[in-house]
């Protein structure tokens, strides 16, 4: 293997050991004898009697091993936690469900009904840690409306994920007919003081979109609702029980940020993009790349994002002539599904640059920092200029198997699809462009 892919997977390996969460909570969080340093905000224990956990989401089982350093001996805890795999070790006084993602299943409507027995006792001497991660939207869910059924919650799933809607317009919809989004799981904790740890996969500035925010006051109105179900067309696609219901005028508003739930409430970004850039950015300039990161094509269509990025590279390495240089890109992708191959926007990322680079000094990488890319088993792929003649030579044609979506086939038969396993934890996904200089 060249010596470039080698330096990416490492580059790779060593961010996903530097945004580990339970040593993030441990450097982030300062527990004073009975005082959280949290920042900006310390929260006295002293007067605290009980602790409840409630944790969903991709990165639930490792916020879960974080919480020993933040919480003083003695305080007896109960929680839930709803994740998309089993733990490696239960932790005392928590049940763990086995939730569903994309879609909900019966044991994450059953977490939702546990959570919120969980919290009904709740006093002003109860402590409630929230711990939410991406994935935490479909891992937790529960209708208001008592006549759904989980295949009908399945359905209006199904239709919103599919219905070309972006992630602010869809997440309206759940966090209105949901029991446990949209801030309402801070209400159902009442006068308990209440902390969100998040690990989030939103954009900057859109805290409440993660997992579809349980604990944060809701922007969007019934309104946003009923415009949304007309533009996408959903009333189609939505289950007849719940469209009786909104019909009905039964769907009650979410809570919004004047609501008293919210005065004793705080919410602490624990991982978020800045440090996601911050720890690949070292790791790539370990290396001794010069480095630019740039999140402009957060959210953009997957041809118009490669052709940005590849142009800026090369705009880098004009700017920097006889130096290594890297381009880092975080954020999400659009790429469309076209076939019925393996593979995700990842892996089919690289595979739209391998043409484009073939020849050149470039290797590029494109993986999930959850460990999954699509229904692949990877986390992403790497490629560089030798990699198009590698996969003629294979009798291989990069165009037929981006067409039929199967980019991780492509990637895998040439030992260059990156296969981590879950990582436990849930950023966004990361790019990596690396250029050696012209001869």
């Amino acid at each position: 293997m060249p010596d470039r892919k080698n330096i990416a997977r490492e580059i790779f390996r060593q961010t996903l050991a530097s945004i580990d969460i339970p040593g993030t909570m441990e450097r982030k969080l300062l527990l004073e004898g009975k005082r959280l340093v949290l920042p900006d905000a310390p929260v006295d224990l002293s007067e605290i009697s009980e602790v409840r956990v409630v944790a969903s989401g991709k990165a639930a089982h490792a916020m879960v091993a974080g919480l020993p350093c933040i919480l003083p001996d003695g305080l007896p805890v109960r929680g839930v936690v709803s994740a998309s795999t089993k733990p490696v070790v239960a932790g005392p006084g928590l049940r763990y469900f086995l939730g569903g993602h994309p879609l909900p299943n019966a044991a994450g409507w059953r977490a939702a009904e546990a959570i919120l027995a969980l919290l009904q006792p709740c006093t002003a001497e109860t402590l409630v840690l929230f711990l939410v991660s991406g994935g935490g939207s479909a891992l937790l869910e529960l209708p208001l409306d008592p006549t759904l059924s989980l295949e009908d919650v399945q359905a209006i799933y199904r239709a919103l994920v599919t219905c070309g809607a972006p992630i602010d317009a869809v997440n309206a919809v759940r966090k209105h007919f949901s029991a446990v989004k949209g801030g309402r799981l801070a209400v159902a904790a009442g006068p308990a003081q209440k902390i969100t740890l998040a690990v989030t996969d939103v954009p900057v500035g859109n805290d409440s979109a993660l997992a579809s925010g349980p604990t944060l006051p809701d922007p969007t109105t019934i309104a946003d609702v009923a415009q949304i179900l007309e533009q996408y067309g959903l009333r189609k696609q939505f289950p007849p029980t719940l469209l009786r219901w909104l019909d009905a005028g039964n769907m009650p508003e979410t809570p919004k940020a004047d609501h008293p739930a919210f005065r004793n409430a705080y919410f602490l970004l624990l991982l978020g993009m800045d440090d996601l850039f911050h720890a690949a950015h070292h790791a790539v300039e370990a290396h001794g790349y010069l480095t630019c990161c740039d999140n402009t094509t957060d959210d953009w269509p997957l041809e118009k994002a490669v052709d940005f990025l590849l142009a800026q590279l090369a705009d880098w390495q004009r700017e920097n002539v006889g130096q290594r240089v890297a381009i880092i890109a975080d954020g999400e992708i659009s790429a469309p599904v076209t076939g019925d191959g393996i593979g995700g926007r990842n892996s089919a990322f690289v595979l739209a640059c391998v043409e484009r680079i073939a020849g050149g000094n470039i290797t590029v990488c494109s993986v999930g920092t959850d460990g999954i890319d699509g229904n692949s088993p990877a986390a992403g792929a790497i490629a560089d200029g030798q990699t198009l003649a590698r996969a003629r030579a294979a009798g291989m044609d990069p165009a037929d198997f981006f067409r039929r979506s199967d980019a991780f086939t492509f990637f895998n038969r040439l030992d260059d699809a990156i296969i981590t396993g879950l990582t436990g934890n849930n950023l966004r996904d990361l790019r990596i462009f690396l250029a050696e200089p012209k001869t």
